[in-house]
């Protein structure tokens, strides 16, 4: 029997790093850790829903817990004149008392952006799941998300699947749209992956994006390090 395996987890250590990153022994601490990181996580991801994220990765050493936050629109964010990071530092930390969390001495946010938001799987799904709340046909959305993502030169597939209560029906069933080509059992093969949800009266979509953007080698990735 075959095994469905997460495309990201499935690289971790060949071209993909772990998403959250703990510097210096940080020993006798390592469940009330991995809590807060998850629970921190689903709170970012509930919150930024709409500011167009790509990734939220987090990083501790014994002083520093540093969030790095990837966004196609940073001045969503950021707000005017950093008013909406200062508003988010505060959220973030009062979250944290109120879970009992670790609170670190110091909490830095850095704020990316990220430059072609169509190679992004987590952008492109919440895309969709944006015009699915909006009432519009769901295969007219597939069509054109996926005409959108091939669009850019450097996606060589492009795969988007919708499940649930598709256009209402009362039986939900699973429609795919398939650009290119998903090389899934390739550990080279550069695939971004991402699952999101569009919240409709008579419930939810499941939405899911592959992408893959070529094989990386390991003169590429020397590359990339220098």
């Amino acid at each position: 029997m075959t095994h469905v395996v997460h495309p990201y987890a499935h690289r971790i250590g060949i071209l993909r790093d772990w998403k959250s990153r703990w510097f210096a022994t940080l020993g006798g601490k390592y469940s009330t850790l991995l809590r807060g990181d998850v629970l921190l996580r689903e709170y970012l991801e509930k919150k930024l829903r709409g500011f167009y994220i790509d990734s939220i990765d987090i990083e501790r050493s014994p002083k520093t817990l540093r969030l790095n936050i990837r966004t196609s629109r940073p001045g969503m964010v950021i707000g005017r004149s950093g008013e909406g990071s200062t508003r988010l530092r505060n959220d973030i930390v009062a979250f944290m008392r109120k879970n009992k969390l670790e609170t670190p001495g110091e909490l830095k946010i850095d704020i990316e952006e990220v430059s072609s938001p169509e190679t992004s799987a987590a952008i492109v799904s919440y895309m969709v799941a944006e015009a699915l709340e909006k009432r519009l046909p769901f295969r007219r959305v597939l069509k054109q998300t996926v005409e959108k993502v091939m669009a850019n030169r450097d996606v060589k597939g492009v795969k988007v699947a919708l499940s649930g209560r598709l256009g209402g029906a009362d039986m939900a069933r699973r429609e795919h749209l398939k650009r290119g080509g998903i090389p899934l059992q390739t550990m080279r093969a550069d695939i971004d992956f991402y699952r999101e949800k569009a919240h409709l009266p008579y419930g939810d979509i499941g939405i899911k994006v592959w992408i893959y953007k070529g094989e990386i080698f390991a003169k590429d990735k020397d590359q990339e390090k220098k």
